[in-house]
């Protein structure tokens, strides 16, 4: 006789990744305060001694659900810069930041809580830097420029995406479209 289990248990494979992929989906129900290590162990089937050998506590699961945070906003970046021209690329990204903030407000949140040096987000070695610091130095030509333009683009689209959350002002596609406009962002 064949028994199909139709639990949630984790059997094989990468419990970390489990671990991170069921915390990720703990963020978009419920406040980061009430996420527990053994909430996690049950959801995905595992002991809680389990969970330890690879957080040892909840501010190391919660370090890798900013990491993967960081990822997932890189993603929606180069799909946006892929879906434009190159001369639109980098209002693209920016606009991209705002919606992936709007769509995973906890995470988002989450990603600058958890990071504590600037060198971890937009000026780091992530995707969404990388991305960034290619297209700044690409529109201004020089170092120094591409620095400048760095940190103007990420106050912009960061203060943009805080209003909205913070209900400041209303989550319009249309004023984000406005606002990080490749033709008007920062000209003289």
């Amino acid at each position: 006789m064949i028994t199909v289990s139709t639990s949630k248990s984790y059997h094989h494979g990468d419990l970390r990744a489990a671990l991170v992929e069921a915390g990720l989906k703990a963020l978009e129900a419920q406040d980061i305060s009430e996420i527990a290590l053994r909430q996690l162990a049950r959801e995905v089937g595992v002991s809680p001694t389990a969970v330890y050998r690879h957080f040892p506590d909840k501010n190391a699961l919660m370090a890798a659900l900013a990491q993967a945070g960081i990822e997932q906003m890189a993603a929606w970046q180069a799909k946006a810069a892929a879906a434009t021209g190159p001369e639109h690329a980098f209002a693209a990204t920016g606009r991209a930041y705002v919606r992936w903030a709007l769509a995973h407000p906890a995470l988002f949140k989450l990603v600058f809580s958890q990071c504590r040096e600037v060198g971890q987000t937009v000026f780091g070695n992530n995707g969404s830097a990388r991305m960034l610091r290619q297209f700044a130095t690409e529109l201004t030509g020089d170092e120094a420029g591409a620095q400048r333009l760095m940190l103007q683009a990420w106050a912009l689209v960061h203060g943009l995406a805080m209003l909205m959350l913070d209900g400041q002002l209303p989550h319009d596609e249309a004023l984000i479209d406005q606002v990080i406009d490749a033709k008007t962002l920062f000209r003289p």
